[in-house]
């Protein structure tokens, strides 16, 4: 039979595969186990690890992490005895060198307005524009919101219905839930994450213990715990244009990030399917699928992923990716356009696998 050529993009994806080995073809693995601190930290997510989430979640009322990356120094992850060894505890060190100094730089151009991308295993910047620049972040906000929520140690299991109010916002947006309609918690933070959902967002900080308000100051005190210095949140859900943060600060979000299992399987699971009850209009079945294109091509090793667009942010993206067997960062602030956005993301990913490591 005759062997057709590769491609370009199918000799970059091969590339990443081999440098990746076991990691991409494993299910993420839960936090807790006695793996090593690398691939306790650097596990990916997906749809075939979707429902070991949802365990996590019902089993430890989403308190699995206890305590969670800085931001900018050493990470201390501390499991709960659910998932832990033998001894009740698991405890993962992982150190980062500096902050966003210099390094091995890729040679790329981009066309976004904020870019950075950071080597996750040393902290030191490999590629920059305008990355110190506060700028209107638009849904990668619901990032902070699942930290924020998962922080709370609330039950994952306990019912949630959508309000009026949960329509109501800065913006206009256009949603496929209705008022009435009754999903678990667990299934709200899914919602949010994966298809990006505002009212999923609203009402999940509208149910936050002491109301809507105490979840926002609290959104603004864990950036400051994360050493945010440029950033602010006025709403969950990223309608309001006054949540903004410059694309370093959001690295340090995703990096914390990072260390919440929910928050990485939620946020690359390419499809659900949704049962919605609702007393009014009737139960129904919706079917959602990621709002990245990347992560539902799976082209890309994809370990954290969040979208966002309203005008004043243009189209964004923030992901953890793992390449030549090196974790890295990416923020993109700004495009566009999505075809801007998806075309910088590809052309960071591609370089990033030939990228010389050491």
């Amino acid at each position: 039979m005759k062997q057709l050529p590769l491609t370009k993009q199918q000799l970059i994806a091969a590339m990443i595969s081999l440098s990746l080995g076991s990691v991409a073809q494993a299910a993420l693995t839960i936090n807790g186990s006695t793996e090593t601190a690398s691939s306790a930290r650097l596990s990916w997510g997906g749809a075939d690890s979707l429902s070991e989430a949802r365990n996590i979640m019902y089993k430890s009322n989403g308190s699995a992490i206890k305590k969670v990356d800085n931001g900018y120094g050493t990470t201390n992850i501390t499991n709960s005895s659910s998932f832990a060894s033998s001894n009740n505890t698991a405890r993962y060190n992982t150190t980062y060198r500096g902050a966003f100094g210099s390094s091995d730089m890729i040679p790329i151009s981009t066309d976004s307005r904020s870019v950075a991308v950071i080597d996750a295993e040393t902290g030191e910047s490999i590629y920059e524009k305008d990355a110190d620049i506060a700028r209107p972040m638009a849904s990668i906000t619901k990032i902070m919101t699942a930290m924020v929520v998962l922080d709370a140690g609330l039950d994952m299991r306990e019912e949630i219905t959508l309000d009026p109010e949960d329509f109501v916002g800065p913006k206009r947006a256009s949603s496929r839930l209705k008022s009435g309609d009754r999903l678990n918690r667990a299934e709200m933070l899914l919602m949010a994450l994966m298809k990006s959902e505002n009212p999923a967002a609203k009402s999940l900080a509208r149910n936050y213990p002491g109301g809507y308000n105490a979840f926002i100051r609290a959104m603004n005190r864990k950036a400051q715990d994360l050493g945010m210095t440029t950033a602010f949140f006025g709403d969950p859900t990223g309608l309001d244009k006054r949540n903004v943060a410059s694309s370093n600060d959001l690295v340090k979000m995703v990096r914390a990030a990072g260390n919440y299992d929910v928050i990485r399987r939620f946020s690359t699971t390419k499809s659900y399917d949704f049962f919605v009850s609702n007393y009014s209009s009737g139960n129904r079945t919706y079917k959602a699928n990621n709002t990245s294109s990347l992560v539902r091509a799976g082209d890309y090793p994809i370990g954290i992923s969040k979208t966002g667009f309203i005008n004043e942010a243009g189209r964004c993206v923030v992901m953890e990716t793992r390449v030549n067997n090196r974790p890295a960062i990416i923020v993109i602030l700004g495009a566009n356009s999505s075809a801007t956005r998806w075309g910088d993301a590809k052309n960071i990913l591609n370089s990033l696998a030939t990228r010389r490591t050491v």
